[in-house]
């Protein structure tokens, strides 16, 4: 039988992953992890045995070797090389690379009106960046803001691991090689566009596409600094008609 480690950050994923491998009676055996840092998770899930937390950095060649596949889905740390150079490694990932690739994709295509969707890739050493197995485009909507694009991508996921789950596992996929490198960004690169410069000249469209991006349900993100230094949260709400 087939051992299969899934390690995952996100509710949504982990829940309808699951239910995912029920509804299609898999034969393998699927052991879910979460990243170790991850307070939320392990308040949560505290003294599970079938959902727990991992730092993979901290594992030895015994450990890895026991499982036939390793997926990445929304995890929150980086693979080590010990395992992506050794064993095969797939990472489900929220964007359409080479494009935007690393820290919330939908936020950056949303400015940069570069492309968005969802991709299915063998893992290397480098951030979301490897050859593709699977890839879907997800249009983005003027009225869209990072959540509701954010909404839309995860659900494609979850509809392309129902379509080519099987696939994937048995590894019976041909790789497309990507011919560029793309463009990558970091959490500082979120962190730069969310503190805003009142004094900044742009279009009126470029303003409000720099609001909607930084606005997801839930989360206070873009900010300025008032005359007395108060940071002030500015989010956005759009209404198509």
């Amino acid at each position: 039988m087939k051992k299969i480690c899934v390690i995952t950050d996100n509710q949504y994923i982990y829940t309808e992953f699951k239910n995912l491998i029920q509804e299609k009676c898999m034969k393998e055996k699927f052991e879910f992890y979460y990243t170790e840092s991850n307070r939320k998770f392990c308040e949560d899930y505290k003294n599970r045995i079938d959902f727990r937390p991992i730092q993979l950095n901290n594992k030895n060649k015994e450990f890895f070797e026991q499982y036939n596949l390793f997926f990445s889905l929304h995890c929150k740390q980086i693979f080590p090389e010990k395992l992506v150079n050794n064993y095969r490694c797939i990472n489900i990932h929220p964007g359409f690379n080479p494009h935007n690739r690393g820290w919330y994709p939908q936020v950056f295509s949303i400015i940069n009106q570069k492309p968005i969707g969802v991709t299915i890739h063998e893992m290397d050493t480098e951030l979301d960046h490897g050859p593709i197995i699977f890839q879907k485009e997800v249009e983005i909507f003027s009225y869209d803001t990072s959540y509701d694009v954010y909404q839309r991508i995860i659900k494609m996921e979850i509809n392309m691991l129902k379509e080519n789950l099987n696939t994937l596992i048995l590894g019976t996929y041909k790789t497309i090689s990507l011919k560029e490198e793309g463009n990558v960004n970091y959490k500082y690169d979120f962190d730069k566009i969310c503190k805003l410069d009142m004094e900044r000249k742009g279009t009126l469209k470029e303003h409000i596409d720099l609001l909607r991006a930084t606005t997801f349900d839930g989360y206070r993100n873009a900010y300025f600094l008032d005359k007395d230094n108060n940071k002030i949260y500015v989010s956005i709400t759009l209404d198509k008609v």
